[in-house]
């Protein structure tokens, strides 16, 4: 299997011009089950470009500086429409600090 990030996805290439080519397989030109991650790992990596809210994440986008709110609804919509094989859900992670 191949995956691809939806948050960035969703962004670059963006779902019309995968839809274009024909859907995410031709686009790729993969043949196997391809794996859609959330988006969530931005919470993390992007934590200076992100405002968590009870709706979903804000993002500043790296590439043009533009506002997007990524909600687990969004995030499945953009999973949709690259027509991907497995979808994850949008989830929160969980900090913890482990000493010892």
């Amino acid at each position: 299997s191949s995956g691809i990030n939806a948050e960035y996805g969703g962004h670059r290439p963006g779902p019309n011009i995968v839809d274009d080519a024909g859907g995410l397989h031709k686009f790729m030109n993969w043949d196997k089950a391809i794996l859609t991650d959330s988006g969530g790992f931005q919470m993390v990596s992007l934590l200076k470009l992100a405002e968590f809210t009870e709706q979903g994440v804000k993002f500043q986008s790296p590439h043009n500086g533009s506002e997007m709110l990524l909600t687990p609804e969004h995030s499945m919509a953009i999973q949709n429409a690259l027509e991907s094989d497995i979808m994850m859900q949008l989830d929160d992670v969980v900090f913890c600090i482990n000493k010892g």
